[in-house]
């Protein structure tokens, strides 16, 4: 079987998710559409950035003389590793991004001039 590809990818459909939820709540919570932009654009601009940084990239030289089940087994051991460190990070980081998008709401409606 060959490789799936999705349309539109992970990373769009989170974003129109967010999108939709960030607006859908700030609206229920009586904000202006000036303000509720300003808010989806800030998230959804660092949370890209935040799904950027997370595809790790890398090489490892292997000896000639490993053979491929274990050479099989080690890329796997290396995956399941990096998806283990992903997922924690990834963790603090969506709570982080909260954090200053929430910050730079704050800050946009203190410093707006109606």
């Amino acid at each position: 079987m060959g490789e799936i590809l999705e349309f539109p990818s992970r990373q769009a459909q989170g974003l129109a998710f967010l999108d939709r939820e960030l607006r859908a709540l700030l609206q229920a919570r009586g904000a202006d559409q000036r303000l509720i932009d300003f808010a989806v654009s800030q998230l959804t601009r660092t949370y890209a950035q935040l799904s950027e940084s997370e595809q790790y990239s890398f090489s490892v030289e292997l000896p000639g003389s490993i053979d491929a089940a274990d050479r099989d087994a080690l890329y796997r051991q290396i995956n399941t590793g990096l998806e283990g460190i992903r997922k924690e990070n990834h963790a603090l980081m969506v709570q982080l991004v909260a954090r200053l998008v929430l910050a730079e709401l704050r800050l946009f409606q203190h410093e707006r001039v109606e």
